[in-house]
Parts: C-alpha cells; sequence; structure tokens
C-alpha cells in the first residue's frame, strides 16, 4: 500500500489593535467592544462509495471580522485532515478538463488518474444545509496570498473555493491536510454560511464519484 501525504500549511498572523481608556477597550471593529476571533470546533465525518472511503477529522475553522472593516466581510481560517483509502486501476495524470475545457466546480470535471479535491462551499444568505442550492455556483481558486483567498460574494451566491488537490494514482491511503487556510469573505451584508467538501473521482472500467461534506458553520 502505498502513502502519498500531500501537506499545505500556511499561517495567518492576526492582530486586534484597541485603545484602553478608563478601563475600557475601544475596538477597531467596533465602537463599543473588542471583537474577538471565534474558534467553531467540527465533527468528524466519513462517507463509503464504490471502492472509495473518504474521512475527515480535526476541521475546525477560527473566524474574524475582515480588517477592512466594512461591515460586508468577514475571514476564516480553516484547518482540517482528509484521509481517502481507494481501489483503483493504475492510471496516468491527464487533464482536468469540464465543459468548454473549464476547470467545472471540480465536482463535475473529468482526470486521468483518481482524485480528490478537497475545499469549502461558502455562500451569503444561503443555507448551505440544502445542497441543492449550491447548483449554478462558480469556482474561486485565484488564491490572492499564498495559503489563501479573497473573493466578493453577493447576497444569494454560493461558491466553490478549492483548498488543495491530490492525484492518486494507484490504490492505497491517501492523506491531504490543510492549516490555518484564509478565506476573506467581501460583499455580504447579511449571514454567511460555509462547509467543508471533499470529491473523490475514481478511473477505470467503473468510474466513481463521492462527496463528503461537512457540517455546516456560520460566517456571521
Amino acid at each position: 500500500m502505498s502513502v502519498y501525504p500531500a501537506f499545505r500549511w500556511s499561517w495567518a498572523a492576526r492582530a486586534v489593535v484597541g485603545l484602553m481608556t478608563a478601563g475600557a477597550a475601544v475596538g477597531i471593529w467596533s465602537p463599543g467592544a473588542a471583537v474577538a476571533d471565534v474558534t467553531v470546533p467540527l465533527p468528524d465525518g466519513h462517507i463509503d462509495g464504490p471502492g472509495i472511503h473518504i474521512a475527515s477529522s480535526g476541521e475546525r475553522a477560527v473566524i474574524s471580522p475582515s480588517l477592512a472593516a466594512n461591515g460586508a466581510g468577514r475571514t476564516a481560517w480553516v484547518t482540517g485532515n482528509v484521509t481517502v483509502d481507494i481501489q483503483t486501476p493504475p492510471g496516468t495524470v491527464g487533464p482536468k478538463n469540464g465543459a468548454s475545457n473549464d476547470p467545472g466546480t471540480n465536482d463535475s470535471s473529468t482526470h486521468g488518474a483518481s482524485q480528490v479535491t478537497v475545499g469549502y462551499v461558502v455562500g451569503c444568505q444561503v443555507a448551505l444545509g440544502n445542497m441543492s442550492a449550491s447548483l449554478g455556483a462558480t469556482l474561486s481558486t485565484s488564491p490572492t496570498v499564498s495559503g489563501g483567498i479573497s473573493f466578493p460574494l453577493a447576497p444569494g451566491q454560493v461558491k466553490w473555493v478549492q483548498v488543495d488537490y491530490l492525484e492518486m494514482p494507484t490504490s492505497g491511503r491517501y492523506f491531504l491536510n490543510y492549516q490555518d487556510y484564509s478565506m476573506d469573505v467581501q460583499g455580504c451584508g447579511g449571514f454567511a454560511q460555509a462547509r467543508q467538501f471533499a470529491v473523490v473521482e475514481k478511473i477505470g472500467p467503473d468510474f466513481a464519484k463521492s462527496t463528503l461534506y461537512g457540517r455546516p458553520f456560520s460566517l456571521g
């Protein structure tokens, strides 16, 4: 059994600057009180498909108001571990083509080798517990800084944000781990939600695809 680890570490320094006067704290995002980061622990999960087992563990999110301080932005630093056990015939890594050779949503693309893609579905004023709301969503894959991405999100809009992917050319156990990957959401004046996804596409005579979704969590 082969093991192909894929580690993507990103570190984000976060600071809140406040003014202390007469025992009162004046924060940079709130006129009356300092705003602290909120850590959201998320439950483990797993799913089985034809020759596929996907497990998610150690997922958490740290939520902060956006440094833009405009009331319509917020930032999440997400961490997680995804393990895939797969039985697949050997393949040759080929193009990742969706419709008209576009990347697609990474939940509907084809690959020359089996692959796992991990990321987050992010919605503004959309309840992500019902994944049918994600139809027509767009994929954000242009990081502005290493280990993070910033993107606009309008009310009613859903985006798929890819954190990383890993080719799986042979049968075995594969790991994809990430730490403090930042998602900076701008333009959402209402409530926002996100949830992890892990998509496995298995090549071979019988193509198979399995998707594991994490629990939705609020971005504020």
